[in-house]
């Protein structure tokens, strides 16, 4: 995670610079403008993300104000916009300032302005729900991601709903998905665990 800063609480990882959620040479889906227009919209959102860890810790305010800039482009209901300023706020430790921003964005039609990305803000969201203490919230928002279409997401809303899970103390729960989204990696016994993972929640009769 990009500068931890227990001062100001957990940071959380947007996954812009971090493999766990990032996209290399994702397809660029943006529907506020002309394509040509979205197209350097993105990149230089993206430039700006590639900049974070050269930020010190002090200088968190002035990522902030860079993405806010970015975001300033677009109409004020551009939930593209809301989206990337609640990744700069979660990314800078204020999991608190980000959660009212990623509903926002949910809300005003982020998922369908991208899938990609609205489900980044719902594993991201669940992520700060946890951490601000509503980690039901976080289980209730991200439960349905586990039937939803694949994507290289799945790992990330796995652990992220394993996470939440532990919070409320449902641990076996949370081992079983963590253990299920590890086995298919693994060079041998995928089948083993697989089972073993399922067992964990699905006692043999």
């Amino acid at each position: 995670m990009p500068h931890g800063a227990p001062a100001r609480g957990p940071v959380i990882d947007t996954g812009t610079r971090r493999e766990v959620l990032r996209s290399p040479g994702a397809v660029v889906r943006s529907p506020c403008e002309s394509g040509a227009v979205d197209q350097d919209w993105e990149e230089r959102v993206r430039a700006a993300w590639a900049a974070f860890d050269d930020y010190a810790e002090e200088d968190a305010a002035d990522f902030r104000a860079v993405v806010d800039a970015l975001a300033d482009e677009l109409p004020a209901d551009s939930p593209l916009g809301l989206f990337e300023r609640a990744c700069a706020w979660d990314s800078t430790g204020h999991s608190d300032r980000a959660v009212p921003l990623y509903r926002e964005a949910l809300e005003r039609g982020l998922g369908e302005a991208s899938a990609y990305k609205g489900r980044r803000a719902k594993i991201q969201l669940s992520s700060s729900l946890r951490n601000t203490g509503h980690p039901e919230e976080g289980v209730k928002l991200l439960s349905p991601e586990l039937v939803a279409p694949s994507d290289e997401l799945d790992d990330a809303v796995r652990a992220t709903l394993a996470l939440c899970l532990s919070s409320m103390g449902r641990d076996r729960e949370g081992l079983s998905l963590v253990l299920g989204a590890l086995a298919p990696h693994l060079p041998r016994y995928q089948r083993s665990m697989a089972t073993y993972a399922r067992l964990l929640v699905e006692p043999e009769e």
